[in-house]
């Protein structure tokens, strides 16, 4: 696989692709949270999704090896792991090619046709967990400030999602107390919107809307 797609796009956007053995070599670093199912990965320049699908990869392996005897769960564990990674884009093609990369190993890891109400549901958190927009700025390619989806699971099959902005986000650092990562803080308050428990089917029902 070529490492760039042009010398303009490297020029204008610095855009240089990840070799595969290199990825594997960084997520070993971080082994143990790679390969959970519920650690939450953010890649703030993921291109067509090297670093994201390796980590993909990882966490559907752990759901068959923790539930696939149970296909019930096996489906809805893969799908929790898919909602806890995260990826920030600037090139829309790139971004696109992202979503359509991460489904497909999704689709092909569970057997799941298009029509399926697991491959429409995972189409849409890949909508809004795979952002066009500039990681720099925190700003969505519409000039609006990023917003990521929280997915919680809830277990019987059902889904909560929570709203929070990336740059409310990312001021975690500043508003520590007494060294604690886990204080008190209004940064850790959703967006207003809140979301009702949802299915699968009902996940799916919002895809392309």
């Amino acid at each position: 696989m070529s490492l760039i797609k042009s010398r303009k796009r490297v020029a204008d956007h610095g855009e240089v692709f990840t070799p595969a053995w290199m990825v594997d070599a960084m997520l070993d670093l971080v082994k143990d949270e790679s390969e959970r199912i519920d650690s939450r990965f953010l890649e703030p320049a993921c291109g067509s999704g090297n670093f994201i699908v390796k980590v993909l990869r990882r966490k559907l392996a752990a759901v068959e090896g923790k539930f696939g005897k149970s296909d019930f769960e096996k489906r809805h564990y893969a799908l929790f792991g898919l909602m806890c990674i995260y990826g920030v884009e600037l090139l829309e093609d790139n971004i696109a090619e992202c979503r359509v990369n991460m489904l497909d190993i999704f689709a092909d890891d569970l057997n799941l046709e298009e029509s399926d109400d697991l491959y429409r549901a995972a189409a849409y958190v890949l909508s809004q967990n795979l952002v066009h927009g500039d990681a720099r700025t925190m700003c969505a390619s519409g000039g609006e400030p990023i917003t990521f989806a929280e997915w919680g699971y809830l277990g019987k099959g059902k889904f909560q999602r929570r709203d929070f902005r990336f740059d409310t986000l990312t001021g975690m650092s500043k508003h520590t107390e007494q060294g604690s990562l886990f204080a008190k803080h209004e940064i850790f308050t959703p967006t207003p919107k809140t979301y009702p428990p949802l299915t699968v089917s009902e996940l799916a029902a919002l895809e392309g809307g």
